[in-house]
C-alpha cells in the first residue's frame, strides 16, 4: 500500500510540474497541494490517498 502511495505521489507531482511548464504555471499550486497532504499525513498518520485506495480494495 505505501509503494503504491509513493508512486501515485511521485507521478501526480511530476505530472503537475509538466502541466505547470507546458500548460499554464498555476499547475503549481496542486504540487503544492500534494508537497502539503504528504508534510500533512507525517504528522497524523493519516492520508486521504490511502482511504480512496482501501475503498478499491488494495491492502
Amino acid at each position: 500500500m505505501e509503494r503504491m502511495l509513493r508512486g501515485i505521489a511521485g507521478a501526480m507531482i511530476l505530472i503537475s510540474l509538466l502541466l505547470s511548464y507546458y500548460v499554464h504555471p498555476g499547475w503549481l499550486w496542486f504540487t503544492a497541494f500534494i508537497g502539503l497532504n504528504l508534510l500533512q499525513s507525517a504528522f497524523t498518520n493519516w492520508c486521504l490517498m490511502m482511504t480512496i485506495l482501501k475503498k478499491f480494495g488494495l491492502r
